[in-house]
């Protein structure tokens, strides 16, 4: 790789990850990002917003965001369709695609190298092209494969009455930014429950349809009960979508320890009762979401 890419030796220290640079961004020790196709509610991230405002920001989008709200420079970029380019999945197979729209719209690989040669660097990513021939250069690895990441189990959160271990990943189709303007896509998405077992279930008393609220110091989500065969002690809740926007609304991820409460609303309609087991609710009508000053 150092002859590839002509230079005497590789660096030796890791560079920062994603929380690390954000970090680094927040707390004033890294002046500028360049930021492409991230949405900082899927960091899961305290430092994701202060360090938008706090960094000068560059954003490669194809429309409005989150970052192109902060960001003080917006370069529009190709979409997927207008460029040319390929993935490497997990394999390390290469897949190519080609451009199947001409649209004269400048792809993000050619963007960043026009911004690393404005700072006297070369990336060497002008054209797919340029692109290829490196990847050929590089070649497949042939050394010994890096082992496979170990952990440790660690004690089980510490709960008290009423307080639930909170489980929590996104679902395929949620609230998502490329979700946005398609209304009959979102439509298929499965309803907002709050899943917890049949004895965690029965130590709430509650059942199937019965609505739960999920509180922090933060904030709170109300859902309806899905008793399911899982680990007792855990109330599962969707990370991003309709009325269950875990991060920004409880302030809370997977393994946070989070109060659950039997409610007298119905996440349904809003309303005293239990919510209706008549049917399926519409799309968006399943959950509710109290911020921590109005709750």
């Amino acid at each position: 790789m150092a002859a590839a890419w002509a230079v005497e030796e590789l660096p030796a220290k890791h560079g920062r990850d994603t929380a690390a640079i954000l970090a680094a961004a927040a707390a004033g020790d890294i002046g500028a990002l360049v930021v492409g196709g991230v949405d900082p509610a899927d960091i899961g991230s305290p430092d994701a917003s202060a360090a938008l405002e706090k960094a000068f920001v560059v954003s490669l989008e194809l429309r409005r965001s989150a970052v192109t709200e902060a960001a003080d420079v917006v370069l529009p970029v190709a979409a997927h369709a207008e460029k040319a380019g390929r993935f490497v999945n997990w394999e390390g197979r290469v897949r190519p695609f080609q451009a199947a729209l001409d649209t004269g719209s400048m792809s993000d690989y050619r963007v960043l190298d026009m911004l690393a040669a404005e700072l006297g660097e070369f990336l060497g990513t002008k054209t797919d092209a340029q692109i290829r021939r490196e990847m050929t250069a590089l070649g497949s690895w042939t050394g010994p494969r890096t082992a496979a990441p170990g952990a440790t189990a660690g004690a089980a959160p510490a709960t008290s009455d009423g307080q639930l271990v909170l489980a929590t990943w996104p679902t395929l189709l949620d609230k998502g930014r490329m979700q946005d303007g398609e209304p009959f896509l979102a439509g298929t998405a499965r309803h907002t429950v709050a899943k917890v077992s049949a004895a965690t279930a029965e130590a709430l008393g509650v059942a199937d349809g019965d609505a739960v609220t999920v509180s922090t110091d933060a904030g709170s989500i109300t859902a309806p009960v899905a008793v399911t065969d899982m680990v007792d002690h855990v109330v599962w809740l969707p990370t991003n979508s309709e009325g269950s926007a875990v991060r920004p609304s409880l302030a809370a991820v997977h393994g946070s320890v989070v109060t659950v409460t039997r409610s007298a609303l119905s996440p349904a309609t809003g309303t005293t009762g239990a919510a209706s087991g008549d049917g399926p609710t519409p799309h968006g009508a399943s959950a509710r979401i109290e911020n921590g000053a109005d709750a």
